[in-house]
């Protein structure tokens, strides 16, 4: 499969080790959360942003645009759990 990713991202770190936004993982699959948001099971996911020289997840950053049913007060917790943000690259998928 060929992802294209900006230029400028940051080269995907060794799975395990801590995210740095290089957005491989959401190009190649949409995460469970975006499968039932967006109905879509292959990537790139319709929420995955380029944003100050690293890629982030929109869901996330945005949640009131893309995800408006959920209560903003929790929306930034609920959504970084469901994406498991802050748990490490979970991407077996290499650039090549």
């Amino acid at each position: 499969m060929k992802v294209e990713l900006h230029s400028g991202a940051p080269a995907k770190p060794a799975y395990g080790q801590a995210c740095n936004g290089c957005g491989l993982c959401c190009a190649v699959a949409t995460c469970p959360l975006g499968i039932v948001l967006f109905h879509r099971f292959k990537g790139p996911c319709p929420a995955l942003q380029w944003r100050d020289d690293r890629y982030v997840c929109g869901v996330l950053a945005e949640p009131g645009r893309f995800a408006p049913l959920l209560p903003r007060r929790w929306a930034a917790r609920l959504v970084a759990r469901w994406i498991a943000a802050g748990k490490g690259c979970d991407c077996r998928h290499e650039v090549g």
